[in-house]
């Protein structure tokens, strides 16, 4: 069987898939990227040079115009391919960015399948859930654009892939009918419990499981992972539990939603806001290696998980299934996983006030919730495992395309 993968941060959700198909011993294996990544031996990877964001004046039109100068990229990589004589039997495309608006017109023969991350609307989901922000005409125009590329690619493809229900079921019905569920899977034996793990702060003292250290984790510390709550609950949360310390890990920058309209970062303005924190008790981090991370989640008393209603994080799951206590946001996306009490506990996204009183709550009783932290990890591992669940799917449905059979949807 030869697979192509499309991903323009490849390999993106393929990571643990790609490993894999080249283990079966009969799969060919090529991809197409905008950037360049080391790939293992028997992969023949072709990267594009992604197009410049189109000016704001093109208003409504930039994101179709965006999405078909990559698609025209990603098919000039495609067809060169097709020259070499890699005709994929199954192909395998993320449904964002545009990069599968014409692989169906180089490979017209091979089934495609989308990954498909998420479908925006105007309600129901991130847009319009702050306070305050009441979505409008232009609003709805916006998402009908931001949708049209992801349109053109699913009218072209086969199949599609979701990663959760709820992400599934923001796709509209003619195409939802035709999503397989499958996670891509957390590598539980990578991801577990670990007593003896540990973490060095900056100035050299070292975490270790059973003190009180309150985690937090997102790519871009913003809005849209809860940053501003998360930290409009810290100085009331020092004040009462004075032997508390907090690691914040993520990157400056917005990843999802807008900057500041000020300017500058997210972080500096709620620094501004909530004022002065100790920064022995509150330690921002940055970006860790992955290491670092795993054992932040063993070590913690409690991880604060926040999201709107919007794509969720790896970093949650794998908190789960390295045995963490998540006290996380009642947004659907959290509830298909999470309930609380039973295998973790939840709080408003937007109300500091009923954050703070939380983790209070369970710091003043660090051993009351050992059964949470096991019903989290037996979550993963029943629902989410890679090797067991979630690779198994995914063969299983690529397979099935390649046989040109309609694969299961895991309903």
């Amino acid at each position: 069987m030869r697979v192509l993968l499309v991903h323009p941060n490849f390999p993106g959700q393929y990571a643990h898939l790609m490993p894999a198909l080249l283990a079966r011993g009969d799969v060919q294996v090529a991809a197409i990227s905008a950037r360049h990544v080391e790939v293992p031996a028997g992969v023949t990877l072709r990267v594009y040079q992604a197009p410049a964001a189109e000016p704001p004046e093109a208003r409504y039109g930039r994101y179709m115009m965006a999405a078909l100068k990559r698609a025209e990229l990603v098919a000039g990589e495609a067809l060169a391919l097709r020259r070499d004589g890699f005709v994929p039997d199954v192909i395998a495309c993320h449904i964002g960015w545009g990069d599968a608006i014409f692989l169906k017109d180089v490979f017209p023969d091979a089934p495609m399948l989308l990954y498909g991350e998420f479908f925006y609307s105007v309600t129901g989901a991130d847009v319009g859930f702050m306070p305050g922000e009441t979505p409008t005409v232009r609003t709805a125009m916006r998402v009908r654009a931001m949708n049209a590329p992801m349109l053109s690619a699913m009218n072209a493809a086969d199949w599609g892939v979701s990663p959760t229900r709820w992400q599934r079921d923001r796709f509209p019905p003619w195409f939802r009918q035709r999503i397989s569920l499958a996670h891509e899977g957390v590598d539980t034996q990578t991801c577990r419990p670990d007593p003896q793990a540990r973490v060095t702060l900056p100035d050299g003292s070292v975490l270790k499981p059973g003190d009180e250290v309150v985690t937090y984790v997102a790519r871009g510390l913003e809005p849209y992972r809860g940053f501003p709550t998360f930290l409009r609950a810290l100085p009331e949360l020092l004040r009462r539990r004075p032997g508390a310390r907090v690691v914040v890990v993520g990157g400056d920058e917005a990843r999802y939603g807008p900057s500041p309209e000020a300017g500058g970062s997210w972080k500096d303005q709620l620094l501004r806001e909530v004022g002065a924190l100790d920064p022995a008790r509150v330690i921002f981090t940055g970006r860790v290696p992955y290491a670092t991370l795993l054992n932040l989640f063993r070590i913690s008393a409690v991880h604060v998980y926040l999201t709107v209603p919007f794509v969720l994080s790896w970093s949650m799951l794998e908190a789960m299934a390295c045995g963490a206590l998540l006290l996380a946001s009642a947004t659907p996306p959290v509830q298909e996983v999470i309930t609380d009490g039973r295998n973790g506990l939840l709080t408003d996204f937007h109300d500091s006030a009923v954050l703070c009183e939380r983790l209070v709550a369970v710091l003043e009783n660090p051993g009351r919730h050992a059964a949470l932290r096991q019903a989290a990890r037996r979550t993963i591992t029943e629902l989410y495992d890679l090797r067991r669940v979630c690779l198994p799917r995914q063969m299983d449905i690529l397979d099935a395309l390649a046989a040109r059979r309609a694969p299961s949807t895991y309903a």
